[in-house]
């Protein structure tokens, strides 16, 4: 037993020698703890959550949102600056702050996705949280209530099947479907875009449709004139003709009062996914 020890010893001797020679102990590595700190702080978390449209936004207006003083908005955004989490810029004599990267977020998306849900959603801080919330481009693909609505008429009409809790799959009469929206005849196949990826979906904590045919969809609905990017925000618009397409083809009804509370900043109410369409 005491041999076996002593060989023990000897290996993990010889290991921790060998992870200093090749310099893992002393390699950089990313200060996740430094980061989680700086976004957990509930002001901060406010304040990068009301940047996460793109928009650059002055220290008092911050300071408004997150429901704070001037000086402690202007130490938290310190703070954020140090921790390379906000850039900002001068403009005269006012400074406009906004998110470093689409990588914040990222972050940010994707730990809301996991946090546990509470009533603070809905009550969202301000318009652009709203129209967020409503409908915006999550990395490449629709998101918010808009792109679940999209994905619940897809899967409602037989165009999406739940393949696993990662996947969708696209049936013949969603590749059918899809190729009707393909007015272009030298686009590329859709075969190429033939996976799908569920993605939850962080203010309705439901699914919504990404992968490449997420990125397809978000495209060509542009393309179409269905949606509109927003400038400088990742918000997405529903357009007149939009909303006559999408209850043509996946049985959404449009709710005027719905955009009534984005622009009044209401608690928002569902949008009505109908059983039947004519595609």
């Amino acid at each position: 037993m005491r041999a076996e020890l002593c060989s023990l010893i000897g290996t993990r001797t010889r290991n921790r020698a060998l992870l200093c020679t090749f310099g893992v102990q002393g390699m950089t590595q990313p200060k996740i703890s430094s980061i989680a700190y700086l976004i957990a702080e509930p002001v901060r978390a406010v304040i990068l959550i009301t940047l996460s449209d793109g928009s650059s936004l002055s220290a008092s207006a911050l300071a408004n949102t997150a429901g704070v003083t001037p000086q402690t908005a202007s130490s938290h955004l310190a703070k954020l600056l140090d921790g390379g989490l906000l850039t900002v810029e001068t403009k005269g004599r006012n400074r406009f702050y906004k998110l470093a990267g689409p990588n914040v977020s990222h972050v940010l998306e994707s730990l809301a996705a996991v946090a546990p849900q509470t009533s603070s959603w809905h009550s969202l801080p301000n318009r652009s949280a709203y129209e967020l919330r409503f409908a915006r481009c999550c990395y490449d693909h629709l998101a918010g209530q808009v792109g679940v609505a999209v994905t619940q008429g897809m899967l409602d009409r037989g165009f999406l099947v739940e393949r696993d809790e990662r996947d969708y799959a696209t049936t013949t009469e969603g590749l059918d479907w899809i190729h009707s929206l393909n007015l272009n005849m030298g686009e590329l196949c859709f075969e190429e875009y033939g996976q799908a990826r569920r993605c939850l979906d962080w203010t309705e904590r439901q699914h919504h449709v990404a992968g490449p045919l997420g990125a397809y969809l978000l495209d060509k609905f542009c393309s179409l004139g269905w949606l509109r990017r927003s400038s400088g925000t990742r918000a997405v618009v529903v357009t007149n003709a939009g909303w006559l397409a999408l209850k043509q083809h996946l049985g959404i009804e449009r709710n005027i009062s719905l955009e009534a509370e984005v622009r009044t900043h209401a608690p928002l109410s569902p949008l009505s996914v109908t059983t039947t369409a004519q595609v």
